[in-house]
């Protein structure tokens, strides 16, 4: 699989989210979507300490065993875990990084990042104990998630000459393009800082598993609460759209998702969940469409007309 850099680390194009462990799947469960993961090439292991409660880090540090090495090991801090357990000040990024560390059986975090803006702690004192575990070599690399341009902004200008974000993650993807909006994207080719979309599926529209006239799959996210302001008439025919468009091209539109993310100069790895070996198999080989000019614009003309 190709790989393309997040700051000094080498990740593989295609991530591993695993913010299904120890919430929709056990620790079984898991362990054999991390074993495929591995068999497809994926390097890329993205997870938090609020996932599952600590079980999504428990669960794949069990799981990696003595094959640690082989990985680049992401995990994040700052959303509450316990009453009182949250947020960036420099004890808790302390207390939360060994806490981690401990789940993840690992003496060091290779990207940490800062879940969420903590608006009760000035972004500085943060940067500064996260500088302190860079120099204590207990973290490789640092990023942040959820940042929008302008907090992105502050944290450089407030990191000069100690550890700096590498990388952002946000959510993005055909059906939530806020980055490109909002300058996020835009800011991170700017400072060459490795940008890393979460929810690139689209909440489940873009597998291709959903279809318009067709019931939605019991026990599938589409019938949770938040599913009907998703899985919408509009939505579900843009997809058809979709699906004939990529399939008219000999892809799917699994193929198109991930493609189209990765065309996106400061993507550097797209970090998709997965509760099933098959599902990480088939994220694994959706990447090798190069999506041309012409092709970009067919995509958005779709996107504004359906």
């Amino acid at each position: 699989m190709q790989t393309r850099k997040v700051g000094s680390l080498e990740v593989s194009v295609v991530g591993l989210g695993c913010n299904n462990f120890g919430w929709r799947i056990d620790a079984e469960a898991s362990a054999k979507v991390i074993d495929a993961a591995i068999e497809s090439g994926a390097t890329f292991f993205d997870t938090a300490d609020r996932y599952g409660k600590g079980q999504s880090e428990d669960f794949l540090g069990r799981a990696l065993g003595k094959r640690r090495d082989q990985i680049i090991l992401a995990t994040k801090f700052g959303m509450e875990m316990e009453k009182g357990q949250q947020g960036a000040s420099p004890k808790y990024v302390r207390e939360a990084l060994d806490a981690s560390l401990r789940r993840l059986r690992t003496d060091r975090i290779d990207l940490y990042q800062l879940h969420q803006p903590d608006p009760k702690t000035p972004i500085t004192d943060t940067l500064g104990a996260l500088d302190e575990l860079v120099r204590a070599g207990k973290v490789r690399q640092i990023g942040c998630s959820n940042f929008s341009g302008a907090q992105i902004r502050e944290a450089a200008d407030a990191s000069q000459g100690r550890a700096q974000f590498v990388s952002v993650q946000n959510q993005f993807s055909l059906f939530h393009r806020e980055p490109e909006t909002n300058g996020v994207l835009a800011e991170c080719e700017r400072r060459r800082l490795a940008f890393l979309p979460y929810f690139p599926l689209g909440s489940g529209l873009l597998t291709g598993k959903y279809r318009k006239g067709k019931k939605l799959p019991e026990g599938s996210r589409a019938t949770d609460g938040w599913g009907p302001k998703v899985f919408t008439e509009q939505n579900l025919a843009i997809v058809e759209s979709l699906i004939e468009f990529a399939e008219s091209k000999d892809h799917t539109i699994l193929e198109l998702a991930f493609s189209w993310l990765l065309s996106h100069k400061p993507v550097a790895s797209v970090i998709a969940g997965a509760s099933k070996p098959q599902q990480v198999r088939a994220n694994a080989k959706a990447v090798n469409w190069q999506l041309s000019p012409g092709e970009l614009a067919e995509i958005d003309s779709i996107m504004n007309n359906t």
